[in-house]
């Protein structure tokens, strides 16, 4: 099997001086007959990363209820409510603005390779994220791609790369294919899906050779001369981490560096920590859920 990827894409020169970005996500549930004991936890409000820093953030829930904040496992900001009352709707609205510095990647981190995760404090900071989880695993087939796909390539940043550009060229984007709790042993052997698919199979696909990989969820900003895919929606990609630069975003859906354009929300294993909305409720009327983002650049 041929390893030999596509150079990477030059920056667009509107990314050079990084951007403002502001995003609306509305989540609606209709029930077909009032529920009761509606229990859920949402990922919608962003903590400030590198290259990123939250301006405003607000989560409102209706019917109004108490909302508690506090950061989980992975220091993810969370919100978690609780609605015991009958209720036949149930709105979450979160409006947030961050301002994205450009992606940079010093030449050093550049040609780091795994040897250079052997320092105790890397291993500690990554270890989670070289094993398998609920949704991720590295099965043979998955190593044994991952071995042809990296040999040759020295660096983590290049064996990360030509695993995204492979999945980039050999999956077809496909909504409907596949669902939330799709696991990417499924995606792998599908060959399709949607961006939490290819997210998932990048993953498995690093940690299957000892690269530590996670999974992000957030926004991407699609500009008037971009055809990027997963806009004006929820979106997800893969972070890896490079020593010297530490967690990088690497997107298979587009084959591209997760850059200014993208607004990261959350980080987990796999989808399952990161979920924007998830929740229970008692009651058997049928559920309804309508989803709008919009995704928008604030001129400064």
């Amino acid at each position: 099997m041929s390893t030999e990827e596509p150079a990477e894409a030059p920056e667009p020169a509107s990314l050079a001086c990084g951007m403002k970005l502001a995003v609306v996500h509305r989540t609606v549930f209709y029930y077909g007959s009032p529920v009761i004991d509606s229990v859920n936890t949402l990922h919608l409000e962003p903590r400030t990363f590198p290259f990123q820093q939250t301006l405003g953030a607000l989560v409102k829930v209706l019917p109004a209820t108490r909302v508690r904040r506090f950061t989980d496992l992975f220091q993810n900001i969370t919100h978690h409510f609780e609605l015991p009352q009958p209720h036949a709707k149930l709105e979450i609205e979160s409006r947030i603005k961050v301002r994205n510095l450009p992606l940079e990647i010093s030449s050093d981190a550049k040609v780091s390779t795994l040897d250079d995760c052997k320092d105790c404090s890397i291993r500690e900071r990554i270890w989670p994220f070289l094993q398998e989880s609920h949704l991720i695993s590295k099965t043979p087939d998955v190593w044994r791609q991952a071995v042809d796909l990296t040999r040759g390539h020295v660096s983590v940043y290049e064996q990360a790369l030509a695993i995204l550009h492979w999945i980039h060229a050999t999956f077809s984007y496909e909504s409907g294919s596949t669902h939330v709790h799709t696991h990417m042993e499924e995606a792998f052997e599908l060959r399709r899906g949607v961006c939490q698919d290819y997210t998932h199979v990048m993953i498995g696909l690093c940690r299957a050779v000892g690269i530590g990989a996670r999974y992000a969820s957030g926004y991407l900003y699609n500009g008037p001369r971009d055809r990027l895919v997963g806009a004006q929606a929820s979106h997800a990609w893969c972070e890896v981490y490079l020593p010297g630069a530490g967690w990088i975003g690497f997107d298979p859906t587009n084959g591209t560096l997760a850059d200014a354009r993208y607004v990261k929300i959350a980080v987990g294993r796999d989808y399952d920590d990161v979920a924007p909305v998830k929740g229970s409720y008692h009651g058997h009327g049928h559920c309804h859920m309508e989803v709008t983002v919009e995704v928008s650049r604030i001129e400064s």
